[in-house]
């Protein structure tokens, strides 16, 4: 499957949902896992702004690459992200789509900075 390098240098990028478990079935509600690694993966809703225009865009990472301090408005830094095209057909119905995701997810924010106002 072709991967697109996504170069976020020169966007601001902050955590719109913390992370959540990626689930491989609905139903099953069985955990989504790396076909190379093994490890669990997790995805990040991240709100992407660059040259003007602002998208939300969900991250697929593995869950080893996720900061612990992930809350919403965090400032973070996306660590190898791609875009991977995709598409499939079910019930006759054809859907297509570009699906993200990344080597890692950090807190651009310390850890003592971080903490929520009372």
């Amino acid at each position: 499957m072709r991967q697109i390098p996504v170069d976020t240098s020169a966007a601001a990028v902050m955590v719109a949902q913390p992370p959540q478990p990626k689930v491989k079935g609905r139903r099953t509600g069985e955990r989504a896992m790396d076909a190379d690694t093994g490890a669990a993966l997790s995805t990040v809703d991240v709100m992407f702004a660059a040259n003007g225009d602002v998208e939300i865009l969900t991250v697929t990472v593995p869950e080893t690459g996720v900061s612990a301090d992930l809350v919403m408005g965090t400032p973070v830094a996306i660590t190898g992200l791609v875009a991977r095209p995709w598409e499939s057909e079910f019930n006759g119905q054809r859907r297509h789509g570009i699906a993200f995701r990344a080597v890692a997810v950090t807190s651009l924010v310390s850890g003592a900075a971080n903490t929520k106002a009372a």
